[in-house]
């Protein structure tokens, strides 16, 4: 992501006037590319070093968060290569809020069913929702860019 106080050149006006930073092309395919690996991994550890010390129910739980953790990772790549193909100010404002909101739901809904499989605290199935959101207004805003696209 980039910096508060990183110049503008080579970004969107109207996204510069948002104070959450927006993630550009290669912000966004590095950090899916790193999600996904995290996704592998955790997918991987879940099959091989939780499968006897999860019940089925968590071990279910945390399969269901290296799907989604893995489906937006891809997401977030593709947000990336599509910014990639236009030239800066021309539609990427969407697309940057869509990979900064594919990166916010995986952490949300993703990190908080990881967190729910292995402590067992039910609370944090309040905070899943919440990811969940992210990722359902991160599909939109890529549809609506895609959709727009010169």
């Amino acid at each position: 992501m980039l910096p508060m106080n990183a110049p503008k050149t080579g970004t969107d006006d109207a996204a510069a006037e948002y104070s959450v930073p927006l993630m550009n092309d290669r912000a966004a395919i590095v950090t899916g590319c790193v999600a996904m690996f995290v996704a592998v991994a955790a997918g991987a550890f879940g099959a091989h070093a939780l499968q006897h010390t999860l019940a089925p129910r968590a071990l279910a739980v945390w399969h269901t968060a290296v799907q989604y953790q893995a489906w937006h990772a891809l997401a977030l790549i593709a947000a990336g290569l599509l910014m990639a193909q236009r030239a800066p100010g021309r539609g990427t404002r969407g697309l940057r809020i869509a990979a900064w909101l594919f990166a916010a739901g995986i952490v949300l809904f993703s990190g908080s069913l990881y967190a729910l499989a292995l402590t067992g605290e039910r609370w944090l199935g309040a905070v899943t929702p919440l990811g969940g959101v992210a990722f359902l207004a991160g599909w939109l805003l890529l549809a609506r860019s895609a959709a727009l696209a010169r």
